[in-house]
């Protein structure tokens, strides 16, 4: 694992930006040209602006009785209640009429869409995982708008990771045709780049091959990063070496691999599955004890801002718990404030504007 300084300078972390689109090859005379970076960077289809609104994050809530929202003696939503509060938070983060309309805001027609939840904690059972009931609903709003189902991918790292959210398990079904995939860590065909301590990766397959990706993902301790929730989830969960950027708390590799044009371009839209929550000992579900009803979905366009709320809600609930600070605990999620820096979003809590719905 490379020794990593304990800050790096602005200037540092800009130099290293400026590289992301370095060229892989020279190319061979007379041969067609080599692919670069460059032709990976995602375009949105002519005429259509996404909508982004930084620093603002959507929170819907439904009753005050948890075990209301679940379905009996299980660990995931009810489907009526997961979509209605998915509609909800679209509704109100948008202004739209209905979660339908909400979703034109940030993918067109022509888009080709990929959808990549977190299922990690999931994997030794139906526990800790962004919840089949938020995905469906997220893909049926994506078809009416007119995408081919052949054009939405919902994908993950591993079989194990995917299992977790119960996508296409036993009676678990997405829309026929809808494509289903895990990259396994080896499905990258995009040109390598250097973004941290010169160490290469690239991202997968699934997630260059799309225009617009939707972030689905979940509020939680991490053993080495402290909290994971957006950025992680695009990040680590796409590169081919995930292993080799933990070093120092993923602080900030974390922000620097999110801060790649190939990221930017593409990544549209955060929904956070808050059903439950975990306060410690993450990302795996382990503990019980650890793992918290919170009851609430989540919507935003910052990645940064949707992290910082995260990290807060996660820190509540250690002091609840009698549980260090993520700082005293020394594994303080840095890289939100790096990736605050680089321009990725609004990290100040005086500026995030965290409009709480209940329904």
């Amino acid at each position: 694992m490379p020794i990593v300084s304990k800050h790096l300078s602005r200037r540092q972390l800009l130099s290293g930006a400026a590289a992301l689109t370095t060229a892989a090859s020279l190319g061979v005379a007379g041969k067609a040209r080599a692919q670069t970076v460059d032709d990976y960077i995602a375009k949105p289809p002519k005429g259509f602006s996404p909508l982004a609104i930084p620093g603002k994050v959507v929170k819907v809530t439904k009753g005050n009785d948890f075990p209301s929202l679940m379905q009996p003696n299980q660990l995931w939503p009810k489907s009526k209640v997961a979509r209605s509060m998915l509609e909800r938070a679209m509704m109100e983060f948008t202004g739209a009429p209905n979660l339908v309309e909400a979703m034109k805001k940030f993918i067109h027609k022509d888009d080709v869409v990929a959808i990549k939840p977190n299922g990690i904690a999931g994997q030794k059972g139906y526990t800790m995982a962004v919840n089949f009931e938020l995905i469906e609903p997220v893909v049926e709003a994506i078809l009416k708008i007119g995408v081919p189902a052949e054009r939405i991918t919902v994908y993950e790292q591993f079989p194990t990771f995917f299992n977790g959210t119960r996508v296409n398990v036993k009676h678990w079904k997405l829309p026929e045709g809808v494509q289903t995939g895990t990259h396994n860590n080896r499905d990258h065909k995009m040109p390598k780049v250097r973004l941290f301590h010169g160490i290469p990766t690239h991202y997968c397959r699934f997630f260059t091959d799309a225009t617009a990706v939707i972030d689905m993902t979940m509020i939680k301790d991490h053993s080495i990063c402290g909290y994971t929730g957006c950025m992680k989830n695009i990040t680590h969960g796409n590169i081919q070496n995930p292993h080799d950027h933990h070093g120092h708390q993923a602080s900030p590799q974390i922000a620097m691999l999110h801060n790649h044009p190939v990221v930017t371009s593409r990544v549209r839209l955060h929904i956070t599955d808050a059903f439950k929550i975990m306060n410690d000992k993450g990302p795996l579900d382990r503990d019980p004890n650890t793992r918290i009803p919170h009851g609430a979905v989540y919507v935003a366009t910052d990645p940064v801002a949707m992290d910082t709320v995260g990290w807060r809600v996660v820190e509540e609930e250690r002091k609840k718990a009698g549980l260090k600070t993520l700082k005293r605990a020394k594994r303080e999620p840095r890289y939100i404030q790096t990736a605050s820096e680089l321009g990725l979003g609004v990290h100040d809590w005086n500026d995030i504007r965290l409009q709480e719905v209940a329904i």
